[in-house]
């Protein structure tokens, strides 16, 4: 299986597992607070693995590259929309919606990816891709439809939609950094996200929880926000977006699952149409493939690689032949043909 796959699978895993374990948190703490406790679990935990990797690594040459000026825009724009607006949207439709309905709703968030990466940042998709988003998007109008209240706007579905666009916006803005340190774009996104969260629910006058309680909502926050989205920008590296969208769709599987053990949740029929129809959407992601006669051209950046046949370059610097490593390259035009992803070095037109 390609590791960009693999990446987006564990992510997914990670990211669906944390929602019904938030769902447990939300009696306990006010929306705004518990999002700033996600993301700032989230942005410790990986601010600590980051300098314990800088010390392990002393003056070796890194592994991946960091970021630079020009990407602080599009990372800044990325923690606006999915490190802030998103986690408090989805904290309020957790109080209006079912943990295993809010879990598969989630999968709104590739749809909304793909169709942001295909239609305003012109990457390519086939026919099997959308058809597969089709399914996807049918399920989760029949799970909205399903809990919608007897009157009025539901608005557990629909804060829980809000959250999955701000994502989605999120997404194609990190893959435009995709090629920097996975830790370090996570650790940030989660440091800023947390305390500027936190703050606005000091603002608001929210009260804190109790220590032990604040302490699980970081540890929730380290797997299911921070491990999660180093996967993920991984996956955008190797995969693109609207792909890796379409794989992180399996994320509110494992957390409905979790949700159906752990709460005791009892859902009806809607559920498991939906589900089924979530699955046969997913399964078209799963089994494309894409191959064909493209050209690359001249192209110099950074990132962290090892010598494939997209990366045949001298250096200008003494190396010691270990891989991966990091720094700048430059990739020569180059024509031939085999399957792949538009990844960093295929985001070429059809």
């Amino acid at each position: 299986m390609h590791k960009g796959v693999i990446y987006a699978l564990l992510a997914a895993a990670l990211f669906g597992a944390s929602t019904p374990f938030s769902k447990t948190l939300v009696g306990q703490i006010a929306p705004v607070t518990l999002a700033g406790l996600l993301y700032l679990g989230s942005g410790l935990g990986l601010l600590i693995w980051f300098a314990l990797r800088a010390l392990a690594a002393g003056n070796k040459r890194a592994t991946s590259a960091r970021l630079t000026l020009p990407d602080l825009p599009w990372l800044g724009g990325a923690i606006l929309a999915g490190g802030i607006a998103g986690p408090v949207l989805l904290m309020i439709g957790l109080t209006l919606t079912p943990a295993s309905s809010a879990s598969l709703l989630l999968n709104m968030e590739g749809v909304l990816t793909a169709l942001l990466a295909w239609f305003v940042f012109k990457e390519n998709f086939d026919r099997r891709i959308f058809f597969g988003m089709v399914l996807i998007v049918a399920a989760g109008i029949l799970l909205s439809w399903d809990q919608r209240p007897a009157f009025g706007v539901p608005w557990g579905a629909l804060a829980i939609v809000a959250a999955c666009l701000c994502w989605a916006i999120d997404n194609n803005l990190t893959r435009k950094v995709s090629a920097g340190d996975a830790v370090q774009i996570a650790g940030i996104k989660g440091l800023v996200a947390g305390s500027v969260n936190l703050s606005i629910a000091l603002a608001l006058g929210l009260p804190l929880p109790e220590a032990s309680t604040a302490l699980i909502a970081g540890v929730v926050g380290f797997g299911g926000y921070g491990l999660s989205l180093v996967l993920f920008v991984l996956a955008l590296r190797h995969l693109g977006t609207a792909r890796t969208g379409a794989y992180f769709s399996v994320a509110p599987f494992a957390g409905a699952a979790i949700a159906l053990l752990m709460l005791g949740e009892t859902p009806g029929m809607v559920f498991w149409v939906a589900a089924a129809l979530m699955g046969a959407g997913i399964w078209l992601h799963l089994t494309e493939t894409h191959a064909h006669t493209h050209s690359h051209v001249l192209m110099s950046h950074a990132h962290g690689h090892s010598h494939d046949a997209h990366h045949q370059h001298t250096h200008d610097f003494p190396w010691d032949g270990k891989e991966p490593h990091s720094h700048p390259h430059q990739h020569e035009p180059l024509t031939h043909a085999h399957p792949h992803f538009p990844d960093i070095h295929h985001r070429h037109r059809h």
